[in-house]
């Protein structure tokens, strides 16, 4: 029987599955992980040795990610290089997984800086929620101070269909 309730109920759950055919063989990563690992690619196609696991926010097909200025995923960018390949799960620090986190499921992404304010802002209230409980008191001031004073990034890897 439709009901006020089931209809509520199914247009929260909706988002929720939409993201699950984003990355299809991790039903819900996007919505429950809290880190992808990111590699930018090089000209020839060929991944960089440089990977990071890091926070994210997933929004209208794009992950948000807040890095250091001086990170190679940044300074790929400003070189052309917007290629990257991205894996979404938790499986801790890149170095020390012995390349686990290469079973998550991946996809392919454009990257490019986000520098309107507004959009950071709306990005960093995102993450805030999202990593209210995993330090974000800390990290969160570091984040805003940093894309104001041009020591940290915020990049959107737009997800390749």
């Amino acid at each position: 029987m439709l009901n006020r309730r089931r209809i509520l109920v199914g247009a929260a759950v909706a988002p929720l599955l939409a993201t699950t055919r984003v990355w299809g063989e991790a039903p819900g990563a996007l919505s429950t992980s809290s880190l992808v690992y990111v590699t930018p690619l090089k000209s020839d196609g060929e991944e960089s040795r440089c990977k990071a696991e890091v926070w994210f926010v997933h929004e209208g097909g794009s992950v948000f990610v807040v890095t250091a200025a001086t990170a190679w995923r940044a300074r790929a960018i400003a070189k052309g290089l917007t290629q990257a390949r991205l894996w979404v799960g938790d499986y801790g620090v890149w170095r020390d997984s012995g390349d686990a986190f290469r079973q998550a499921p991946e996809r392919m992404a454009t990257a490019g800086l986000v520098t309107d304010a507004d959009v950071q802002a709306q990005v960093l209230q995102t993450m805030g929620q999202k990593y209210a409980d995993d330090g974000w008191d800390n990290w969160g001031p570091r984040f805003k101070t940093g894309l104001t004073d041009g020591t940290r990034a915020m990049i959107r890897y737009a997800l390749d269909s």
